[in-house]
């Protein structure tokens, strides 16, 4: 079974390519819009690299980067916002998925980050224990 945000992200990713499509033909942008499209096709591509990650914290620092990523293609999409490239509604529907993509990989990074910290105390506390016999 795939995980949520891989097909989030995915179909977030396919979001943005056909609004970069629109963009180009319609609209006649191609530099924002390029823009947009590179860091929104990257994120589900991270996404995929993080759930083949060889440890968790290389999981982390993948997911990371996608969080960064993610938080670049909002910023672009707010940008054809104000230069009105795009409307209310095309704007505010996209928005509100990648902030929700977002929302969705810093969850997982910090309950990532949480786990890594509590294996880590219970290695310690384990070593602990062995010392002492």
């Amino acid at each position: 079974m795939d995980s949520i945000i891989k097909k989030k992200s995915f179909d977030f990713a396919v979001r943005i390519i056909n609004l970069h499509k629109y963009l180009v033909d319609k609209k006649a942008e191609y530099v924002l819009s390029k823009q947009m499209l590179r860091s929104g096709t990257a994120i589900g591509a991270l996404v995929r690299e993080a759930l083949n990650a060889e440890s968790t914290p290389d999981f982390i620092h993948k997911l990371g980067i996608a969080q960064k990523e993610t938080d670049e293609t909002c910023y672009w999409l707010e940008l054809l916002f104000e230069t009105e490239y795009i409307d209310d509604k095309e704007f505010n529907s996209i928005h509100n998925d990648s902030k929700e993509v977002l929302k969705m990989i810093r969850s997982i990074i910090i309950t990532s980050k949480k786990k890594l910290k509590n294996e880590k105390n219970k290695g310690e506390k384990d070593g602990d224990k062995n010392e002492k016999k």
